[in-house]
């Protein structure tokens, strides 16, 4: 069968990557000159169960409300003029109640986990490079009362089966050696040691190599403007002046969903959340850090790639603006400075600012909807890296008309 796969991102490649397994004709569209450059690019590198609580959550309220009043919030919000804002905002903060935060994070745990494996066995199977790291990432506290609160709140995906160590100050310490400089104020962790950290981007272009080599058909600088459909079957998927058919479609634009899906009738619960990032080069600094580790009271993740260290932070509801200027990133750099003072060549970080594809209750949209040849593979919010590699197995499985391992959580 034929199947167009619509977006160039993790989602889309790794989903391209299993309809070929299943022997599939697979043709895909990228609206970059290649693929693996828009959020796929910038993101935090972390494919992290063990960091897999949902946002939608009994604090954000409050948190989004400061944000109005107080700098550096991990989620922000800014006022705008979509009134698409607005409604989707209302239907996060119905998620918000502690019995769905917790029922959505053990659903989002179960299928990070699923995702995990799935990416073991592709890595075993294509032995990519992309600066993988397999050292499990370490989740840090200021003080004994936010490590207290910190193992607490662990205790959902420790009951799920998520394996967690809980460190105190010296043994954060044996662990990542590059905290020694400049982690005083840390009093303890959480460490999960089967997490793991790479470049998503490289794995995503290391992948697509493979599969143009096995007959992938990558169109790129094709931004598609609409679907064509007719009845209940898509019949094209237009980008520009070309017409572009198959026999199923996969729609897998990460933030662009919802825009792509109305020209079919469809509304998908997709609202786009801009995240900051830092890449910046280690040169010849001899402290920079060996494993991810995330800054628990900044909410700000660091993550070792290679010769470089990618630092992220911020959730900022404002649309699908992607700019930004040199002040959004100061107190990022500062957190990351003030940890690894010798870790990086901080004068020279590259920027960048991109968009996550959120759903109100953070699970990603998978599967059909009113269209019997048109699939879901998107909406997979701040940990899409995590989640890409599980969904495109059970996007294929669907496709094939097999029951996926997982069952789909939407």
């Amino acid at each position: 069968m034929r199947v167009l796969v619509m977006g160039g991102g993790v989602v889309g490649v790794t989903t391209a990557y299993e309809l070929m397994k299943d022997g599939h004709e697979v043709v895909l569209l990228e609206r970059h000159a290649e693929v693996g450059a828009d959020t796929s690019w910038g993101n935090a590198g972390m494919i992290a169960p063990g960091h897999s609580f949902v946002w939608s959550s009994p604090k954000a309220p409050w948190t989004l409300l400061k944000s109005l009043f107080v700098k550096h919030q991990a989620l922000r919000f800014k006022l705008s003029t979509d009134p698409r804002l607005y409604t989707w905002s209302a239907a996060f903060l119905a998620q918000c109640t502690p019995e769905r935060a917790a029922r959505n994070t053990v659903a989002k745990h179960r299928l990070a986990v699923y995702s995990q494996s799935v990416l073991r066995q592709t890595v075993a199977a294509e032995d990519l490079d992309y600066d993988r790291n397999v050292g499990g990432i370490l989740y840090f506290h200021r003080d004994a009362a936010a490590l207290e609160a910190g193992i607490a709140h662990m205790r959902i995906l420790a009951d799920d089966g998520q394996e967690i160590r809980v460190l105190d100050r010296a043994q954060v310490m044996a662990l990542e050696p590059a905290l020694a400089a400049g982690g005083s104020a840390i009093a303890g962790g959480i460490y999960c040691p089967t997490d793991e950290t790479g470049d998503c981007s490289k794995f995503t272009r290391a992948l697509a190599a493979r599969c143009v080599a096995r007959g992938l058909e990558i169109r790129s600088l094709a931004t598609i403007t609409a679907l064509e459909a007719e009845g209940d079957r898509i019949t094209g998927v237009r980008a520009g002046a070309e017409l572009h058919r198959a026999d199923a479609y996969v729609l897998a634009l990460g933030s662009h969903s919802p825009i792509v899906a109305r020209t079919a009738g469809i509304g998908l619960p997709i609202y786009p959340i801009k995240g900051y990032s830092l890449s910046i080069p280690v040169g010849n600094h001899r402290g920079a850090p060996t494993i991810g580790s995330v800054d628990e009271q900044n909410l700000v993740a660091i993550t070792r790639m290679g010769d470089r260290v990618r630092v992220t932070a911020t959730a900022e509801f404002a649309g699908y603006d992607t700019g930004h200027k040199p002040a959004d990133f100061d107190h990022m750099k500062r957190v990351a400075r003030d940890l690894y003072p010798d870790g990086a060549d901080y004068e020279r970080a590259e920027m960048w600012a991109g968009l996550r594809p959120m759903t109100p209750d953070n699970l990603p949209v998978l599967g059909r909807r009113r269209h019997a040849n048109l699939w879901f593979n998107t909406g997979h919010g701040h940990i899409g890296w995590t989640m890409s590699h599980g969904t495109a197995r059970m996007t294929a499985d669907l496709i094939a008309g097999r029951s996926p391992a997982l069952a789909p959580p939407r």
